[in-house]
């Protein structure tokens, strides 16, 4: 296994990354990325109060000990020792052997190559440990650094899915896109 696993706990080396099970006191790291307004115009929901990002951990919390997991929601650290989560990734489990794809990190975090590090050890993840056949990713149709970010790593665009989020007040279509498991790692250019 390329991970350590307890019944609680998770953690997977992302090269110098650590993608690890959010924890208790996780609550100001997680509205460090959802209270952020320039963060969450990207995502499928509006910013999130402390008092939000506190419920929303609590709901993550609670589904990391469901047995089988319905979800892989992991925070995003430098090194294990880092207590400050940069961002996050999820595998939110689906259907027969599939999983939705997300991922955020704080503004001031994004541009150095930590997406595509998490990314890529969450599909490696998921393919791999969990043996799934297939991820998809929906994005924004302007969220043009995620959708380059995904394409580059194999995933295929499929189509659009029109309004299929309500966000920020109106209705947002996603460009949805897939990776299956014969399509990683993607072939070098």
């Amino acid at each position: 296994m390329t991970g350590r696993t307890t019944s609680r706990s998770l953690s997977l080396a992302a090269g110098s990354l650590v993608l690890r099970d959010f924890e208790e006191g996780d609550t100001d790291g997680i509205h460090a990325i959802v209270g952020d307004d320039g963060v969450t115009y990207w995502l499928s929901f509006e910013s999130r109060s402390r008092d939000e990002a506190q419920s929303m951990l609590d709901g993550i919390l609670e589904r990391q000990l469901d047995t089988p997991r319905s979800e892989y929601y992991l925070a995003i650290t430098e090194s294990p020792s880092t207590e400050v989560i940069i961002g996050f990734a999820r595998l939110g489990l689906m259907g027969v052997k599939a999983a939705d794809l997300g991922y955020a990190l704080r503004p001031e975090w994004q541009g150095r190559g930590i997406a595509r590090m998490a990314v890529s050890r969450m599909i490696e993840f998921g393919l791999g440990d969990l043996g799934l056949h297939r991820i998809t990713a929906n994005i924004g149709p302007m969220n043009t650094s995620s959708m380059r970010l995904v394409e580059s790593l194999g995933f295929q665009r499929e189509g659009t899915i029109r309004d299929h989020v309500h966000t920020n007040g109106a209705w947002r279509d996603s460009v949805s896109f897939s990776l299956l498991e014969g399509e990683w790692p993607p072939a070098a250019e």
